[in-house]
């Protein structure tokens, strides 16, 4: 007996598969320790070491795509053999690929930034910040293959707590510092809400691996079953601090404010994808049978979410001081309302084949939302650079300044409001309605609808702006050649996307398996 026990416990490890966050965390590890010999003058090479790492774990997910069902590892012998805490299958890829995508149009922002701060003696030291970037990104990476409640919230904490790092970075700036101390009280809060809900769960079931948990929880001891359902609702509960899901969104504003622009970039994009991922894990895969429960809590949060977000960026002061990035900050709270929709329609899914159908309605509209939206940060950093206060009226005129950026963040306004020809925009939307209205969730179709034309009045408010005759002497913009590069690519994806949406939204259509 004490040998079973003793064999089931070895794994088996699977290099490849675990290639491309383990190359992420390899190359900040790198970047660390060349930052201790570089000179001040050669710092900027920090930067291009970052990027081709994202590179390098990008181009390793190529041989995982035709792992067909899927690949695993960490797997445990014997009898537990199906039992694995990591797992590459398609969804896993597809959010490895949003994950690592987003980190490298991040990495492309922040040279220009760096390079701004070096050359107007900000202090802002640079191989912290590649590191703390490098590191949040592994952690994203790590965290869709994860397939047990242990590797899942230290997956969500490692992406989580360099990010804080990341926002109060800016040393002596007090908007900084209230902003990593706001984001730093809400993850901890997360985070320990997160453990308890996790550790009545194995209580209650003797099991971490998400695949068991999903037979096992419905088979609970009846005085146990009190106890795992308190942890269900605990985990989803602190799930809902990490994708901003009001009444937990309340760091949401204040936190982009204070980072460095292209933090905000990440935290808008790659941070939402991190936690909507989890959320779709947690409820799917292990806790399908207590749907009942999460189905109408998720709708509701969904309608909140939504409302207050879209409402909250309709308030904002074009003449307020950092009104543009609070206007995109509201905006991906209302974003994550839309988001949270198609999860909250799995709940009430009646077969399994169902519930992989409506999460990818989730997917393909993540997808979406993060080509667009690092398109719109990216153009924001532009701005920027030149109107240091970036309240939205400093878009004024901006066509007659820089005519192609003005296009473009038109075109991901557009987009993002759900008008042609963002066409991605409007097919992402329509489905995650569709998947309300399939699942019976009238009501909720009808709020989104009813924010979606809330939305469409502030970002059609920001997208006249731009075209409108500047109030003084057009300046032209010089646009470094990472930040033309971040602009193109996403550019080039919404074009792209929008032209061919089956690229996306087949994930909707057939799901995500």
């Amino acid at each position: 007996m004490a040998a079973e026990s003793t064999a089931s416990l070895i794994q088996s490890v699977d290099w490849v598969a675990v290639a491309p966050p383990t190359i992420v965390a390899v190359v900040g590890l790198v970047v660390l320790v060349a930052d201790l010999f570089l000179s001040e003058r050669n710092k900027h090479l920090l930067g291009w070491i970052s990027l081709t790492g994202l590179v390098a774990a990008g181009l390793f997910l190529l041989p995982l795509t035709g792992s067909g069902a899927g690949r695993s590892t960490f797997c445990l012998s014997g009898p537990r053999a199906t039992a694995c805490s990591y797992t590459v299958d398609e969804f896993t890829l597809v959010i490895q690929l949003l994950v690592i995508g987003g980190a490298l149009l991040t990495a492309l922002l922040s040279l220009t930034a760096l390079k701004d701060a070096r050359n107007a003696d900000k202090e802002l030291p640079e191989g912290e910040y590649w590191f703390l970037l490098l590191s949040s990104a592994a952690g994203a990476a790590l965290l869709p293959a994860s397939r047990d409640l242990a590797t899942l919230v230290v997956a969500l904490e490692v992406a989580s707590l360099p990010a804080f790092a990341l926002v109060g970075l800016k040393r002596g700036d007090k908007r900084s510092s209230e902003a990593a101390l706001k984001f730093f009280l809400s993850s901890v809060t997360a985070t320990a809400v997160t453990l308890l809900g996790v550790s009545f769960v194995y209580a209650a079931t003797g099991t971490m691996h998400l695949t068991e948990l999903g037979e096992k929880l419905g088979n609970v001891d009846g005085q146990l079953d009190t106890l795992a359902q308190t942890g269900v609702v605990l985990t989803l509960v602190g799930f809902a601090f990490k994708v901003a899901a009001v009444p937990f969104h309340f760091w949401v504003p204040d936190t982009y404010v204070g980072a460095p622009l292209p933090v905000a970039a990440y935290l808008s994009v790659v941070g939402k994808a991190v936690g909507f991922t989890g959320l779709i894990l947690v409820t799917v895969v292990a806790f399908p049978e207590y749907a009942d429960v999460w189905g109408p809590a998720l709708a509701a949060l969904a309608a909140l979410t939504m409302t207050i977000g879209n409402v909250a960026a309709l308030r904002q002061q074009p003449t307020r001081a950092y009104s543009a990035v609070r206007l995109l900050a509201w905006s991906s709270v209302g974003q994550a309302g839309y988001l949270l929709v198609p999860i909250a329609a799995a709940g009430y899914a009646d077969r399994h084949t169902d519930v992989l159908e409506t999460t990818g309605a989730t997917v393909a509209y993540a997808l979406m939302y993060a080509a667009v939206n690092l398109g719109a940060f990216a153009v924001a950093a532009l701005v920027g650079r030149t109107q240091k206060l970036n309240r939205v009226s400093d878009y004024r005129g901006l066509y007659a300044k820089s005519p192609l950026s003005a296009l473009v963040l038109a075109f991901f306004l557009l987009c993002l409001a759900g008008l042609p020809p963002g066409i991605i925009g409007l097919f992402a939307k329509v489905t995650v309605f569709s998947t309300a209205v399939d699942a019976g969730l009238g009501w909720l179709a009808v709020v989104m609808a009813a924010n979606v034309v809330i939305a469409l009045y502030y970002y059609l408010q920001w997208t006249a702006l731009l075209f409108r005759a500047p109030a003084g002497e057009p300046a032209k913009h010089h646009v470094p050649a990472p930040l033309t590069a971040a602009i193109a690519v996403t550019a080039v994806l919404g074009v792209a996307l929008s032209g061919a949406p089956q690229l996306v939204l087949q994930f909707a259509e057939h799901g995500v398996r």
